[in-house]
């Protein structure tokens, strides 16, 4: 944390200093405005405190020249006793907030550390736009709850690192989102390569993986270039990477430790440099702990770690991202934005979403194209009043419920959902024909 602090008086620039020192400022101390000019600059981290009356220029005179900068460069005003209605006019010409002399400590870094959180934000904002600019595929952390702000502040701090990364959340939490937006904002500059280790078959992993050069097996006509070879200069993702063959899991972290490779029928040996983004629903320790992971492989690739929140550790945050995801979907469609209630809101906010994010998603979607007009879950009916449903009506509206709810969890997916529901494939497709209900993939 950096702070400029322009004031004439030496005893209170002194005492003033060490107030923000203390408070884990790192000051740079002027006696006039002329002496800061110099120190101002529209990448400025921190944030400047000046008194309002100075020999020569004013701090208001400063205050203008830092708005002309960057309008959102937080300075706050110093001002004397009778001072007021100065201070009011310098907010309202930009200035962020206002102290009177004589003032605690307290009062001081309270604003002053405010001011430095307002400018965090605001830079890592442009941060991210300039890299989404860069990346315009890379998809929005979207949320302001304390959980999605402190991962915000944490990608922004481990992007340029260049250490390997282990993501840790459940299906649907943004894993994928995460991964591209440390990608955006690293420095590197080659592809962001994404591998779902669960949807490979074996059999051709490790050609999918290393590569192979013509002539390597049968149907190997030509060389081809693996993907660890082409996130060379760029990021390797590792989707559910606990589904990674054991055999793979001992070749990875050979091309991890070496940082070099061989193709399928190869002997050359290929350098590569590449950023391994792991991720997983599953606890890598304890499947290694089982014999279903390998202990080197999970501690070379978890540097750093990332736990995600689910979607009910982040309940504020759906009202922004219903707002986000129906303005997307009502876009790509073609269609109004739909409007909701209050009510309808605090139910959305009150339901478990086990899908998380991509669930909640895949509502909107479907509340944009009219598929939908309720929330999940669906409200409790009274069993003993006037209107009640019969047994088999509210055994069908649950059934109903139960597979919705686990479309949305498996975005769509109808062989997995029938999978996990423990029926048929036929059967479920039989019953979302009953029920209506319109699956995003047939698979």
């Amino acid at each position: 944390m950096q702070a400029i602090l322009v004031e004439d008086e030496a005893p209170l620039r002194l005492a003033t200093t060490q107030t923000l020192e203390l408070g884990g400022f790192s000051v740079n101390a002027y006696a006039s405005a002329e002496d800061a000019q110099g120190a101002l600059d529209a990448a400025f981290d921190g944030v400047i405190v000046s008194d309002v009356r100075l020999p020569g220029r004013s701090g208001l005179d400063l205050l203008a020249q830092v708005v002309a900068l960057d309008a959102e460069l937080p300075m706050i005003m110093v001002t004397g006793h009778g001072d007021v209605a100065m201070a009011v006019g310098a907010m309202r010409a930009g200035a962020y907030d206002f102290i009177e002399k004589p003032f605690g400590a307290e009062r001081l870094l309270d604003a002053v550390r405010r001011a430095q959180e307002r400018r965090s934000l605001v830079l890592e904002n442009r941060r991210l736009k300039t890299a989404w600019a860069l990346h315009p595929d890379t998809p929005q952390l979207v949320g302001r709850s304390d959980a999605i702000e402190r991962l915000k502040v944490l990608v922004r701090n481990i992007a340029p690192a260049g250490v390997d990364i282990l993501i840790h959340g459940q299906t649907g939490t943004g894993k994928e989102v995460v991964a591209r937006l440390i990608h955006a904002a690293s420095a590197r500059k080659g592809n962001f390569v994404a591998i779902n280790c669960g949807a490979l078959p074996e059999s051709v992993f490790e050609s999918e993986m290393f590569g192979h050069e013509a002539g390597a097996f049968t149907g190997a006509h030509k060389r081809r270039i693996g993907k660890l070879e082409y996130a060379n200069g760029g990021t390797l993702f590792l989707d559910e990477i606990e589904s990674m063959p054991m055999a793979l899991q001992v070749k990875l972290l050979r091309v991890l430790q070496e940082r070099q490779l061989e193709r399928l029928g190869g002997n050359e040996a290929i350098a590569v440099n590449f950023r391994i983004i792991a991720a997983s629903k599953a606890d890598l320790l304890e499947l290694s702990s089982e014999g279903r992971f390998r202990e080197d492989l999970y501690y070379r690739i978890g540097v750093a770690t990332i736990d995600l929140p689910r979607l009910n550790e982040r309940r504020d945050d759906i009202a922004l991202l219903m707002a986000h995801f129906t303005q997307d979907a009502a876009q790509r469609y073609g269609r109004a934005a739909p409007q909701w209630s209050s009510e309808q809101m605090r139910q959305w906010q009150a339901a478990e979403w086990p899908g998380n994010v991509r669930e909640l998603r895949n509502f909107a979607e479907r509340l944009v194209l009219g598929i939908v007009a309720a929330p999940a879950p669906a409200p409790l009916v009274d069993p003993t009043g006037e209107n009640a449903l019969s047994l088999p009506q509210q055994l069908d509206a649950y059934e109903r419920e139960l597979i919705s709810r686990k479309l949305d969890a498996v975005d769509g997916n109808v062989a997995t959902a029938a999978d996990q529901l423990g029926v048929p494939r036929k059967t479920l497709y039989d019953k979302l024909k009953k029920y209506q209900l319109a699956p995003g993939k047939k698979m």
